[in-house]
């Protein structure tokens, strides 16, 4: 048994940094040609005119802004220009953290549209293609804080349960399809967004709080998301993975 997405196209949006580049990267390595988005453009345009000969025709990044005050549209218009969309990782996301009587209407609107109105538009719009071709796999990145959450959090929270719905109705929709969608949930990551947040010490003694003893590597999180993306997942629909070395269950 292995991973094999050659002749596959798969959508990562999100994909330059933390969870959703290891992603674009560990597809990459199985042979998929990757669809991937990020918000700043200058960054954008710079990994495109960046990128290695052996990515060319392989790797195409795309501006995608998707929270209230940018309209999604273009971007759906440019997934159009596919034939096929075989595998689609929605990863983007934001969190702004407040109390609940001093959060902002404009955080709530940006939000919910980033974490949860661009995975419906996305979904929305390859699951023709992906019933055309009676072939597909969705993931969906949601979080623990779809599953528990803490003070703070409640548009975070919102958007992500909301997510979690979003993935058990559609999977029960498109099932039938050979499409399969699922969610991950991850709990604490390393990424570059943690440690610019919190201090060795802070992680240290959150990692004390985590039944494994760590916090997750990027790479904890991917290999989930590459298994219910790929053809061996072949039964596996609407379930969300929780992928946080056991910290829900303490």
């Amino acid at each position: 048994m292995h991973f094999d997405f050659n002749g596959q196209i798969a959508l990562v949006t999100g994909a330059t940094r933390g969870i959703g580049k290891q992603i674009a990267d560990d597809l990459y390595d199985l042979g998929a040609q990757l669809i991937l988005t990020g918000t700043n453009p200058d960054q954008i345009q710079e990994l495109n005119s960046k990128l290695p000969k052996e990515k060319h025709g392989r790797v195409e990044y795309i501006h995608a802004k998707f929270d209230s005050t940018e309209s999604p549209s273009s971007f759906i218009n440019t997934l159009r220009k596919f034939n096929k969309i075989d595998v689609c990782i929605n990863n983007a996301g934001i969190n702004r953290i407040n109390n609940i009587d001093e959060t902002l209407v404009n955080d709530w609107d940006d939000i919910i549209a980033v974490n949860l109105k661009a995975p419906f538009l996305i979904i929305r719009e390859i699951a023709k293609t992906m019933k055309k071709n009676n072939y597909g796999r969705i993931v969906n990145i949601a979080s623990i804080f779809g599953v528990v959450s803490r003070a703070k959090r409640s548009i975070y929270t919102t958007s992500k349960f909301g997510l979690r719905g979003l993935t058990l109705s559609v999977a029960n929709e498109l099932a039938r399809h050979n499409i399969l969608v699922n969610s991950v949930s991850p709990g604490f990551v390393l990424t570059e967004l943690t440690r610019s947040i919190l201090s060795k010490k802070e992680m240290e003694e959150l990692a004390t709080q985590v039944p494994v003893g760590r916090l997750a590597t990027t790479d904890d999180i991917s290999s989930v998301v590459i298994f219910l993306a790929s053809s061996l997942n072949s039964y596996i629909a609407g379930q969300n993975v929780v992928a946080d070395g056991g910290f829900v269950n303490v």
